[in-house]
């Protein structure tokens, strides 16, 4: 049986054994057997995390269970061209590709520490 976290408005925080099916429904607290909400405790290594660790998990936590698709129409929304981007909204400039004397191809400036094949 799982342990719940219960939270008395007079006494604070206690904890109870209880059902998953009784998990919803309100505990008597043990000092003054007033019946108390269930409350939902996050543990402390979350909020000392580094604010850019956080971020990312809240960000994993959303993607899994609202997931965003990939579509036609949200890639076009969410495009910005920059630079090079290679997509076929711009028209391509002049070619860099030059030939050799015996065949080999060569871009000039372009790569000079690639090799050509």
């Amino acid at each position: 049986m799982p342990v719940y976290d219960y939270k008395c408005q007079d006494h604070g925080i206690f904890n109870e054994l209880a059902t998953m099916e009784d998990a919803s429904n309100p505990a008597a607290c043990p000092s003054c057997g007033k019946l108390c909400g269930r409350v939902i405790m996050l543990s402390p290594e979350f909020l000392n995390m580094d604010p850019q660790k956080r971020q990312a998990e809240m960000t994993n936590e959303k993607a899994r269970y609202e997931p965003e698709f990939s579509t036609e129409e949200r890639r076009e929304e969410d495009h910005h061209h920059k630079n090079g981007c290679g997509c076929s909204s711009h028209k391509p400039g002049k070619s860099k590709l030059m030939y050799t004397a015996r065949g080999e191809k060569m871009f000039p400036s372009a790569r000079p520490w690639m090799i050509s094949h």
